[in-house]
């Protein structure tokens, strides 16, 4: 193997936006592996950091130079003769007396061994690291050398690429990579010499913690230096920090204070003006209750004159004066008379207003409160209601606090507590990590408008394509999936997809709107969007939930109804799996269903006077009070016990096969053992498709005289 040296690569830019830059660094990290692949390159492990004004790539031990590779390149049959070989020969640039003759499985050939220089690693390096550069992606990016230029999220500034202590000479929009670094804007020199041994180091004597979780150590440190003995608790916000480590390259907390008379306003919209829009750390007290101070982290070492902390409290103040403001004057119109101004507000060009949305959340949440036994009147009420605050002057300001304003707007004005309730939780889940809503009517109102969106997109063609999805329909889908599955609301999914793309259909048409589609007279859009539910069904239960891929796809394929019966399903059949039965039984099930698909069986019943004393009527004998069984544990949902018995199947089905062969020439005894597989197999696939599953053994149960001349392969 060939020597090795460390190597560091540095992309010094202006500030780089927060969110921006885990991505990019996972990109770097991609692209650069596959670099060093592609060029036979080994390497030490790789070493990914970022501040806002750098993303940093490093290896301890990179080849300096290619490894010489020999590579034998066939040639034309040897029969060919000589002018052939000679042709190659000069195809390939060597001497015909280079060549040599290779025997193969298809005779003798002429080859030849070429060898390849390996070259060195600088030189690589240099001619495709500005590429690197460039192929990094972002949600946008500038120009700063002129419209031709180069593009990037931020104008680059320096470029440091070290091999050894060797510069790896480029240049990328008017700059050529160099050794010296730039530190802090306010502590650092702009220009660091260093080597790769102490880079961090001098990187910190000039204000930059180069490690995020470094930072983020300071950050926790600092706090609990600050709240030592003050009887306060850090709000944890594990997202919040995530962004301020990233925000800062030296970063250090202090602790703020405002005035008392704010806790007055409800907590949500203290800590969404802090959070959200100072990116403060809210503190509570030891009973749990807000505390009239907060953590700002700055990204300086020391605000010995408290100049900081005051510019921070002076900003607070203005913003929660504001956010009282605007609760006092919201006040002033309660949500029920603010329904009709929801005409006013665009939902989506085609589809119209919020009003007209309201309208179809409140058909759906009275739907679904029927189904579920609910109160129809609370659920229309709160959906009437949800969407109105979209016209408080709060929300208009504080977006983020759309929903929960209009439940803490209707505890205020005296709606009852399950509707304000519903209208506060329904924006829930933001995500697959989030909870869903506590309350009944909130998870009847989430789902109500997620559905309603859904629908509605779909009915006029917006659907997801790739990874576009300007709409969030994919998490629309996926929060009332969670909520469905979660919240254990016995509620048939299909049927009520079903439902609600008809009454969207029907409200279109009598719009008069171009966009309601028809096929046939049934709803293509119903299908589309029942297909891309399933889609986000399998997702939850495979990579939130942790089952198995084969088992969610086996269960998918039974006659569930509901979410919580196919979570039912999936425990079940993970349990019954583990058992010695069960994959040997699966194996023999898909062997059946193979047998069946080519015979085009369609059907039929079996004919108890036809079946042969032996095994295939002991098989016959034992499913039919397996059946029975299966039906009485189906009944109580009872998937545990109906799969278990089911397994127990397995000896007599291993005896049929062994002793029975399906495929015989009388074509009533054909067509009787076909029908008996095909009720079997009807049967179990109505709680899960067997056949789905992929055997962890590779045990065949099955003999080669199971199909005769039909193969059940």
């Amino acid at each position: 193997m060939s020597a090795t040296l460390p190597f560091l690569f540095e992309i010094g830019v202006e500030e780089i936006p927060h969110w921006m830059i885990p991505v990019a660094l996972e990109n770097l990290r991609s692209q650069f592996s596959t670099l060093l692949e592609q060029n036979r390159l080994p390497a030490a492990e790789l070493r990914m950091d970022a501040t806002p004004r750098r993303l940093v790539l490093r290896t301890p031990a990179l080849a300096v130079r290619q490894e010489d590779r020999e590579e034998l390149v066939m040639g034309p049959p040897k029969a060919a003769g000589e002018g052939a070989a000679h042709g190659f020969a000069r195809k390939q640039g060597v001497d015909a007396s280079a060549l040599r003759v290779e025997t193969t499985a298809k005779g003798e050939y002429f080859a030849v061994v070429k060898k390849t220089e390996g070259r060195q690693v600088r030189d690589i390096l240099a001619e495709a690291l500005p590429n690197l550069i460039t192929r990094i992606p972002w949600p946008k990016t500038m120009y700063w050398t002129g419209k031709d230029g180069p593009r990037f999220i931020r104008p680059v500034r320096w470029i440091v690429a070290l091999l050894g202590d060797q510069v790896v000479e480029f240049e990328f929009a008017g700059i050529h990579s160099r050794t010296l670094s730039c530190g802090h804007r306010r502590y650092g020199s702009d220009e660091i010499a260093f080597d790769y041994a102490n880079y961090e180091d001098r990187l910190e004597k000039n204000g930059v913690i180069l490690s995020v979780e470094a930072r983020k150590k300071r950050i926790l440190d600092g706090i609990r230096k600050l709240l030592r003995g003050k009887g306060l608790r850090l709000v944890e916000d594990a997202a919040l920090l995530d962004d301020l480590a990233y925000l800062t390259e030296y970063p250090t907390p202090i602790l703020g204070n405002f005035d008392p008379r704010f806790l007055e306003l409800p907590r949500e919209v203290l800590t969404t003006v802090m959070r959200h829009h100072q990116r403060y750390f809210s503190l509570v007290d030891a009973d749990g209750k807000l505390a009239p101070h907060f953590i700002a982290v700055m990204n300086m070492k020391a605000d010995r004159k408290g100049l900081v902390q005051k510019g921070n409290e002076r900003v607070l103040e203005a913003r929660f004066n504001d956010a009282r403001f605007f609760w006092e004057v919201d006040q002033k119109r309660p949500l029920r008379d603010r329904i009709d101004d929801l005409k006013a507000v665009t939902f989506q060009a085609q589809l119209g207003s919020y009003r007209e949305k309201t309208a179809g959340v409140a058909s759906g949440a009275e739907r679904l409160a029927t189904r579920l036994g609910l109160d129809r009147g609370i659920a229309i009420r709160a959906a009437e209601l949800s969407k109105t605050d979209l016209t408080t002057e709060m929300v208009k300001e504080f977006t983020d606090l759309q929903g929960v304003i209009g439940g803490l707007y209707a505890k205020a004005q005296g709606e009852p507590e399950e509707v304000w309730r519903a209208i506060y939780e329904h924006y829930q889940p933001a995500s697959m990590e989030a909870d869903i809503p506590v309350s009944k009517y909130g998870q009847v109102l989430s789902i109500a408008d997620k559905l309603d969106t859904l629908e509605g997109c779909f009915s006029i063609g917006l659907v997801p394509t790739g990874s576009k999805d300007p709409l969030g329909l994919r998490r629309a889908a996926q929060g009332v999936v969670k909520v469905l599955a979660e919240g254990g609301l016995r509620i048939d999914f299909r049927q009520a997809v079903l439902d609600g793309c008809r009454e969207t259909q029907r409200i279109l048409s009598s719009r008069g709107a171009a966009e309601a589609r028809r096929a046939d007279g049934t709803l293509e859009f119903a299908a589309q969007l029942l297909e891309f539910f399933e889609d986000r069904i399998r997702y939850y239960f495979r990579d939130v939930r942790g089952f198995a891929y084969d088992e969610v796809t086996a269960a998918l394929a039974g006659d569930w109804k509901d979410l919580v019966d196919l979570e039912n399903r999936l425990h079940s059949l993970r349990r019954v799996r583990q058992t010695e039965n069960f994959e040997p039984l699966a194996a023999a099930f898909k062997r059946i269903r193979n047998i069946l698909k080519q015979a085009n069986w369609t059907g039929g019943e079996v004919n108890a006077a036809l079946l042969e004393a032996g095994a295939e009527r002991d098989l016959f004998n034992e499913y039919q009070e397996v059946e029975r069984e299966v039906r009485r544990a189906r009944h109580n949902d009872d998937y545990l016990l109906a799969l278990s018995t089911i397994a127990a199947l397995r000896p007599a089905v291993d005896r049929f096969f062994d002793s029975v062969m399906v495929n015989v020439e009388n074509p009533a005894l054909r067509a009787n053992r076909l029908a008996l597989l095909g009720r079997m197999l009807n049967e179990v696939s109505s709680i899960a498709d067997f056949s789905e599953i992929v055997p962890t053994t590779t045990t065949n149960t099955v003999s080669s005289q199971t199909t005769g001349s039909i193969s059940g392969e």
